[in-house]
């Protein structure tokens, strides 16, 4: 199997894309984005003070790093922060006063995320230092989700043996929990099911991006209504209204995690099922299962955790670990640049 991430960059030297980092002065950001300029891959704009990022690039050897354009929100040219502004402000109307909006543009996540809703790059990779709420609110408040999107969800890729085995775990960084949005009277508007599923189903587009042909399994701890109590009725009927939005794509649901991957537990607990057995795409109901299970796999399992992959947005924004390496930039930096 051909390495996705050579995939992405044949497709992006044939169609070039610009991404923005907000934290142009990190020395993984650095690192990543020579590397990317020098494979001629992406174009790159770098954000943040002049002086920091100018010494950040003079501490090691950046062969290719002026290629890049660099930015200072505070010595933007005033008729292009004019422009920014009123943009902003548009998009914010009765929300926040001009001086908020000035304010918040001297921030590079937000002035990131103003570059790309006004056209003048792709996509937007950040969360090298900001945390992913500061990454995530822009992206929210400006780029917005898609038409037929009502949340934004992440994905993780979870690779092994060379990228032979594939696998997606959804939601693992975004949303906490479910729940039933209900207007003032308590009509129910959105049902935590239908979140659930609407995270199934765009996670099943993710998959295949990756490469991955989705078989997507809504998991609890129970299979075909064993247990009861918890999270084991959202699962159940987020598998049925998935599978309603979906019906293309193989998906099944609720399912024990050993069901959803042995073939000799699911000949037992679900024989007639799809997706058990061979689940490729896990559906965790609370964030605290989704982020325990897929750092369970990349530190016991030996799968190496990409993302996480934002779903749903407008355009692609994308967040890092704090934690995050220089690799882990660059390939999430073809992912999210992929993704446009």
């Amino acid at each position: 199997m051909a390495s996705i991430f050579e995939g992405f960059k044949e497709q992006l030297k044939a169609n070039p894309k610009t991404i923005v980092f907000p934290e142009g002065d990190d020395p993984r950001i650095l690192h990543a984005a020579n590397q990317l300029l020098k494979d001629k891959t992406l174009k790159v704009i770098l954000l943040g003070d002049t002086m920091s990022v100018f010494k950040a690039t003079r501490s090691e050897e950046y062969d290719h790093i002026n290629d890049a354009e660099f930015i200072d929100p505070a010595t933007y040219p005033k008729e292009d922060m004019d422009e920014m502004v009123n943009a902003m402000l548009e998009l914010r109307k009765g929300k926040m006063t001009e001086e908020q909006v000035r304010e918040a543009l001297t921030h590079t996540n937000y002035f990131g995320t103003m570059l790309v809703k006004m056209g003048k790059a792709d996509c937007l990779l950040g969360g090298a230092t900001y945390s992913t709420a500061d990454t995530v609110r822009p992206a929210l408040q400006l780029i917005k989700t898609k038409p037929d999107a009502h949340l934004v969800s992440s994905s993780f890729i979870l690779m092994r043996n060379d990228e032979k085995e594939r696998l997606v775990f959804s939601d693992c960084a975004i949303n906490i929990d479910y729940k039933d949005r209900v207007d003032k009277e308590g009509n129910v508007t959105l049902s935590a099911a239908k979140q659930l599923a609407e995270v199934g189903v765009e996670s099943a587009k993710t998959a295949k991006i990756f490469g991955i042909d989705p078989k997507v399994a809504f998991l609890s701890f129970s299979t075909y209504g064993s247990g009861k109590g918890g999270t084991v009725q959202l699962s159940h009927d987020a598998t049925i209204e998935a599978q309603k939005m979906a019906p293309d794509v193989a998906i099944d649901g609720e399912l024990q995690f050993d069901a959803a991957v042995s073939p000799e537990v699911a000949k037992t607990k679900c024989p007639d099922s799809k997706v058990a057995g061979q689940a490729n795409v896990f559906i965790f109901p609370l964030i605290e299962a989704g982020n325990m299970g897929y750092k369970i796999a990349s530190r016991l399992g030996g799968f190496e955790a990409i993302g996480p992959v934002l779903q749903g947005l407008n355009a692609p924004i994308n967040d890092l670990s704090r934690g995050c390496t220089e690799d882990e930039v660059y390939k999430m930096a073809l992912v999210t640049a992929a993704l446009a």
